[in-house]
């Protein structure tokens, strides 16, 4: 154990002696977390600029327009007079949505028949067309529900209202009340920042062992480092007493200062984050044997954060992924500490309610220990080899 003691002390001053390092490992896990959410903070799309292309010209058809530029996520910016005009708009970014009354919108309407119009959205930007998309449809109910009351001048206004609105349905919108992207997205990001951060850090550590070493061996030549699972078990101690501190800031402290759904109980989040930040070390060590230069974790690590993020299930759903994109997501510590995480911090579940992703992230540490111990020992016997020939 006293080997222990001394590679962690060796390893925890590296890390910050270390700009680049320190770079990854505290910087970066302090301002990309405040950098993302405060850009998301806003959780939801407010007056989305449109143009409006109105062939009726009617009352009716103004009813609509002024009803649908009173949504919150609206804005009508222009009145063109026909689609190519406001096709132009749209290609100058000027716009992102065209709403298109034909002109026999109105004489539909009193002729007993059914009214259309046209909704034309940029797809550039998915939560535009989902802002504007939901503005229509609620504009149309709202529309149809009051010319179905008027088709009843007779009847009392009970029998209006439930002529009108049959089914009564109620919208509850479990776990991101505001339905926002931030509440949706952040929890996610949160979790890849940790094992990322952790990739790029160790994997930069172990390609500058390489290139200041003579025979280019990630372990230093000294008696120190003489037995695979001491250098695992001081290394992994460095890095995680420096998580357990940026943990607590990623995982409790930025949701509060944004106010993102939090309602976990702190002592069982803090029981599934330890084998999470666990599995995430013996992750980042065994990967870094990967590295044979110092700049190799910006080629090898960072292009991952994006396909990690899609296959974890959180941003697609699970079953319109493939079988073996999902059994690949399951050998990486991020996709069971995100789906616990999510199920903890924004379900409200108990610690017996996440037991296979907890039990997932045991094995997961487990599994990367042995295999950084494994991977240690060769790159020990390598050492020695080379030093052998070399004598």
């Amino acid at each position: 154990m006293k080997d222990v003691f001394n590679i962690f002390r060796r390893e925890f001053y590296t890390v910050f002696r270390d700009h680049g390092v320190l770079t990854f490992f505290i910087l970066l896990t302090l301002a990309y977390p405040l950098v993302y959410t405060y850009i998301y903070s806003n959780e939801v799309v407010r007056e989305v600029p449109v143009a409006v292309v109105d062939r009726s010209a009617t009352p009716d058809s103004r009813e609509f327009v002024r009803e649908w530029d009173a949504s919150p996520g609206v804005k009508v910016v222009a009145h063109c007079t026909d689609l190519e005009e406001a096709k132009r708009l749209m290609w100058s970014k000027e716009i992102y949505g065209i709403l298109d009354i034909p002109a026999d919108y109105a004489r539909d309407i009193r002729r007993g028949d059914q009214a259309h119009v046209g909704l034309y959205c940029d797809m550039g930007a998915l939560l535009n067309y989902k802002t504007l998309l939901q503005a229509a449809s609620d504009v149309s109910l709202l529309v149809g529900k009051r010319i179905q009351v008027q088709s009843l001048p007779y009847a009392s206004r009970i029998r209006q209202e439930i002529s009108a609105s049959p089914v009564r349905v109620e919208e509850v919108k479990m776990f991101n009340p505001a339905g926002g992207f931030a509440s949706f997205i952040i929890p996610a990001v949160l979790v890849l920042v940790i094992q990322q951060s952790l990739l790029l850090g160790a994997g930069m550590i172990a390609g500058t062992a390489r290139e200041r070493s003579p025979r280019g061996s990630m372990v230093p030549d000294i008696p120190l480092y003489r037995r695979p699972w001491a250098i695992v078990l001081g290394k992994g101690c460095a890095y995680l007493s420096v998580y357990l501190v940026m943990a607590y800031w990623i995982f409790f402290v930025v949701p509060r200062i944004f106010r993102l759904t939090q309602i976990a109980r702190p002592a069982d989040l803090m029981i599934f984050l330890f084998p999470f930040l666990l599995a995430c070390v013996f992750f980042a060590l065994a990967c870094s044997f990967v590295s044979k230069e110092r700049e190799y974790p910006f080629l090898l690590f960072v292009f991952t954060s994006v396909p990690l993020m899609f296959i974890s299930g959180i941003s697609w759903p699970k079953e319109g992924i493939a079988s073996y994109w999902l059994a690949l997501a399951k050998v990486f510590p991020s996709t069971h500490g995100i789906d616990g995480f999510v199920k903890i911090n924004n379900m409200g579940a108990t610690l017996h309610e996440v037991l296979p992703e907890y039990t997932a992230l045991w094995l997961l540490a487990a599994l990367y220990f042995t295999l950084a111990c494994l991977l240690y020992r060769r790159e020990i016997r390598r050492r020695d080899n080379a030093k052998g020939k070399n004598l």
